[in-house]
């Protein structure tokens, strides 16, 4: 098969990941084979490539938002069969007898793996994936689009149930990408009122395309104070930003898995029960709840299409805020 390798982290810039010719992986006895149609490219991706996540071990192939056809389950595998058009996100196994696991956060296991990064992710024509946490998909959604919804998709829905947001409040959103231009719309369908925050004049467009009532850059006044606030973009500065926005007992939440560190900040900002916390991952519930909420709603997500042998050029393009929407590598 074909995938596209990381063999060193280096900036993307220089082309870092390579097309090579790959033996399929057999699964073991709880794992599936899927035939890979499509993979979205997130950020997490860029991350990983650059360096600023630890890659256990190398070469890798990245890629975590994955749809495909199943061609081969293991033996232990009962709930999905071959044929089945599914879907891989970013968790890939956990212990599933520590605490967390057994108290349905899952998503901050010590022993969790993740796909693209413990194991070889969905930069092929084919891969191997524990059936833990892959997802039957909803027929309402076409393949292309239903990839970004595997991991910008269910790590916005979680970041939205950590915030407590409630129907007809008033919700930040700083950075506008893949995530947010999903997100926005979950928060729509919530009957609230969506502020965004990004240096990009192309992407303010796109979000009050999608309906924001604001937008402007991240030091810009949006005129009225925050219920809750999202941050997507991989800068610490944007926490201390979103807070001076922020109504008392708001809280704020960052999506991402890196970020720039938080700079020193005046206490005043904070005080008034503010909350900032993290989102971290996402558990399989959270999957299956947005993946019923993406087609009722419906969501549409925007993608840019590459062939994957394109890898690096859409992993540049995201980098360079050139992406409206989501990138997606078409394999099949």
């Amino acid at each position: 098969m074909k995938a596209m390798m990381l063999h060193h982290p280096g900036m993307i810039e220089d082309v870092q990941l390579k097309c090579e010719t790959l033996d399929i992986q057999e699964p073991k006895e709880s794992e599936i084979l899927i035939r890979v149609k499509f993979c979205a490219v997130c950020r997490t991706d860029l991350h990983l490539i650059e360096g600023d996540l630890p890659v256990p071990e190398l070469p890798i192939i990245p890629g975590h938002q994955v749809v495909g056809i199943i061609e081969e389950t293991g033996d232990c595998i009962d709930e999905f069969k071959k044929g089945e058009r599914v879907g891989v996100p970013w968790m890939s196994s956990t212990c599933c007898r520590c605490g967390y696991c057994r108290g349905g956060t899952e998503n901050l296991c010590d022993l969790a793996q993740f796909t693209g990064l413990d194991r070889h992710g969905g930069y092929a024509e084919y891969i191997t994936v524990p059936g833990q946490f892959v997802y039957k998909l909803p027929d309402e959604i076409a393949d292309h689009q239903a990839a970004p919804l595997l991991c910008s998709g269910i790590i916005g829905y979680r970041s939205l149930k950590l915030c407590g947001l409630r129907s007809g409040q008033k919700l930040g959103i700083f950075g506008f990408g893949a995530s947010a231009h999903i997100t926005i719309q979950v928060a729509i369908h919530l009957n609230c009122e969506v502020y965004v925050f990004t240096r990009s004049e192309e992407h303010r467009i796109h979000a009050e395309e999608l309906g924001a009532v604001w937008s402007g850059g991240s030091n810009d006044d949006p005129g009225t104070e925050l219920d809750s606030v999202l941050i997507f973009a991989p800068s610490g500065v944007l926490m201390v930003d979103s807070l001076k926005n922020l109504r008392k007992g708001g809280t704020a939440v960052s999506a991402g898995i890196h970020m720039s560190d938080i700079p020193k900040f005046p206490y005043r900002l904070l005080y008034g029960e503010r909350v900032m916390m993290s989102a971290t991952n996402a558990t399989h519930q959270d999957g299956l709840e947005f993946l019923k909420l993406a087609s009722e709603i419906p969501i549409r997500t925007e993608v840019k299409l590459y062939q994957l042998e394109q890898a690096n050029q859409a992993l540049l393009d995201l980098k360079q805020s050139r992406i409206k929407g989501a990138a997606v590598l078409t394999i099949d």
